[in-house]
């Protein structure tokens, strides 16, 4: 030990150097409390959160069989980015339709904390509340599928979703990705042309268009994915449609029908919804919350382009490789859908203020947005037409 007057002497010439270990201190004990609070925070280990716990693991149920099935393999993109994005930290155990609960009950069960994640559509849910439809499978007033997306998120859309989840007693977030391209009107026994050809045909969709379809004269079956060809088969129903010709196809449906009809309004914007029970996200930390959300984001545009090529050139072998006939939905159907939609709109609109007050939403929006993307936007098929031809003639 020195002396008290070396002491003094350190102590007055070096006050640069005890001013360093005061700040070096002060440092190291900010580094340790973060480093006891990253090992503090459950279930993380290397990665997006830093700790030494072990992965945390999220279940989530797919609405789509696994397998060869386009959408369950967008839930798995979905899955696959989450992991990427947090350095493994993060998992998604995804699982197919019914390995744990009947679609019908895949909302209840995220709510309830019987699955961690679901991936589907809101249609699925409209039973509970007609207002379900709205963010998905509503009517169109111009919007496609991404500016719905667009209204959800930046026109106010968000918060009327949210309040529909509390109205049906979800407990869940929710974040939407993949703007599907218009639904075809579907699968017939012969070319339809004519409101009266679909008459009395049973037919099969799902949420508001049921009501839509019902006021242009059809009688409409609401049936599951799996149980669409079989049905159309045995004549339980007449036509069909479920999303795409890549889905379609994968269906079988090529098998029971060899005339294939495009564009419709009856789902003319529909995305797949991703929900989260809001406990276990809140568990979550910040990074991996951001993940979650983002990785839909990222997922969105990924599932788009890769549904452009896929159903186009599933489309291609429809007709070359199974004879079917495809056909662009006639303009005096399409007219008769939108006055369907008005007549059930009205209709809905009347018994609840709320529903209501979404649809005014989306008008406001739709009115302001698509004045806009519409006069801006040029006629691509005239440019197409004017390179290949005749859309109806062209070969693909």
């Amino acid at each position: 030990m020195g002396n008290e007057k070396e002491k003094k002497v350190l102590k007055s010439k070096d006050p640069a150097r005890r001013k360093f270990f005061k700040k070096a201190a002060t440092a190291g004990a900010v580094v340790a409390g973060g480093a006891i609070l990253a090992a503090c925070e459950p279930g993380q280990q290397g990665g997006v959160g830093g700790g030494k716990g072990k992965t945390v693991t999220l279940k989530m149920q797919a609405a789509w069989p696994s397998g060869a099935n386009i959408f369950f393999e967008m839930a798995g993109d979905y899955a696959k980015m989450v992991e990427e994005m947090s350095g493994g930290s993060l998992k998604i155990d995804l699982q197919p339709v019914g390995a744990v609960v009947k679609t019908s009950e895949i909302g209840q069960a995220v709510s309830d904390g019987t699955l961690d994640m679901g991936h589907w559509v809101t249609a699925y849910w409209y039973g509970k509340n007609p207002a379900a439809s709205l963010f998905g499978t509503g009517p169109s007033y111009g919007l496609s599928s991404q500016e719905v997306m667009g209204w959800i998120e930046y026109g106010g859309g968000r918060a009327l979703y949210e309040e529909t989840l509390q109205k049906v007693g979800f407990d869940y977030v929710g974040y939407f990705h993949m703007p599907m391209p218009a639904q075809p009107f579907g699968w017939f026994k012969k070319n339809v042309t004519q409101v009266s050809d679909v008459t009395g045909m049973k037919y099969r969709t799902v949420g508001l268009a049921t009501n839509v379809l019902t006021a242009m004269g059809m009688v409409v079956r609401q049936l599951p994915g799996g149980e669409i060809q079989p049905a159309m088969k045995t004549g339980l129903i007449d036509a069909a449609e479920f999303n795409n010709p890549t889905s379609d196809s994968q269906f079988g449906m090529q098998d029971v029908s060899k005339h294939y009809h495009l564009g419709s309004f009856h789902q003319s914007q529909e995305m797949f919804e991703i929900c989260i029970n809001k406990k276990r996200l809140q568990s979550l930390s910040p990074e991996h919350q951001a993940i979650l959300k983002h990785a839909a984001s990222a997922a969105n545009t990924d599932n788009y382009f890769k549904a452009l090529v896929r159903y186009s050139a599933d489309l291609s072998k429809l007709m070359n490789e199974h004879g079917v006939n495809v056909y662009q939905t006639s303009d005096e159907i399409l007219s008769q859908q939108l006055q369907g939609w008005d007549q059930v709109i009205g209709e809905f609109s009347a018994k609840d203020p709320f529903f209501k007050k979404i649809i005014d939403s989306q008008k406001t929006y739709a009115k302001r947005v698509m004045k806009y993307l519409l006069m801006n936007q040029p006629n691509y098929r005239l440019a197409y037409e004017n390179e290949f031809g005749s859309l109806g003639d062209v070969k693909i």
